[in-house]
């Protein structure tokens, strides 16, 4: 029994002459040491995923946000102006179905190659979660804005001046101004009505099918197809909503995607640059809403990739 003792240092064992290495220098006790260090040590550079910035990998997938994005522009806003010339008696409820339809098919078509965003609110939530580095957010960010710019500029390259100025290309707007009998007048909804309606539309989108894409355990039970068709069943009911509850006109409906806000407003500009801060905004404030949501939830209710990227890690890190 006294032999157990030479765990601390080497020793002899007198049956054989052969020398027994203590545990704690054993190659696989180094190999944790090692592992343990490289996590102590890791650098803010990498917790960002600054490395992502110089992959060619992530630039090349970039490119399917930035075509996905730019059809997803073209086909949407061409979606708006056709459903109102058609002059249905539902054009809301017309546009929202296609607008479902539409966007499954692109989400299917981007998922393989970069993961299926073409939305900065998808790719901001998927950073601040962790699932992946705000590296690679920052390069799909630009690569779905200049999309969005490419798909404004498609649509005017198709359409005549008449419905370029009747439609803004699609934009989105809170309010357009009107001749009235005393002069110009501003219609449409006020700031704060269009800022609620932005975040508590991107929320539910968010909440009721982005989750579900996220969520391991459910993405890989119902599989692409499903969750893509719930995701543009999701968007087209809060379309529909969002540009029937308020009955206005000169308000667009909400954005949910501010590249898609972007793009027409800046080839078009006029009136688009009005409240445009607002489809940036609310968005942003309902993902970090969902972030703190998934984070107060049980930890089982939610399983994603590992978060080593995660927004509170990373600002914990910093600190010490």
């Amino acid at each position: 029994m006294g032999s157990h003792n030479g765990v601390v240092g080497d020793e002899e064992n007198p049956h054989n002459g052969i020398r027994i290495q203590p545990v704690l220098s054993t190659p696989m006790a180094e190999q944790w040491k090692s592992e343990e260090g490289k996590k102590m040590n890791t650098t803010m550079g990498e917790r960002l995923g600054l490395n992502e910035l110089f992959s060619p990998q992530v630039w090349r997938a970039s490119l399917a946000e930035l075509l996905g994005t730019a059809l997803l522009v073209f086909l949407l806003d061409t979606i708006v102006i056709s459903s109102i010339q058609t002059q249905t008696k539902t054009p809301n409820l017309i546009m929202s179905v296609v607008v479902a339809i539409t966007i499954a098919i692109l989400l299917l078509a981007t998922i393989p190659v970069s993961g299926g965003h073409i939305n900065p609110v998808i790719t901001f939530s998927a950073a601040l979660l962790g699932l992946i580095s705000f590296s690679r957010a920052a390069v799909y960010f630009l690569a779905q804005c200049l999309g969005g710019v490419l798909g404004a500029l498609a649509l005017k390259a198709v359409v005549n001046n008449t419905i370029e100025e009747t439609f803004s290309l699609g934009g989105c707007t809170l309010s357009i101004v009107e001749p009235g009998p005393k002069g110009p007048i501003t219609i449409g909804l006020e700031t704060g009505q269009g800022l609620w309606m932005e975040v508590i539309c991107t929320f539910i989108f968010l909440f009721a099918s982005v989750w579900i894409a996220f969520d391991e355990r459910q993405a890989k039970v119902h599989g692409a197809v499903v969750v893509c068709s719930i995701i543009g069943t999701v968007l087209g009911l809060l379309v529909f909503v969002s540009t029937t509850v308020t009955a206005t006109k000169g308000y667009a409906g909400a954005g949910m995607n501010p590249a898609r806000c972007l793009g027409p407003a800046l080839i078009r500009g006029g009136h688009l640059w009005d409240g445009h801060w607002v489809f940036w905004a609310g968005p942003a404030i309902a993902c970090m809403a969902f972030y703190l949501y998934i984070k107060i939830i049980p930890d089982h209710h939610f399983k994603g990739k590992e978060h080593k990227h995660d927004l509170l890690n990373i600002l914990r890190h910093s600190l010490k």
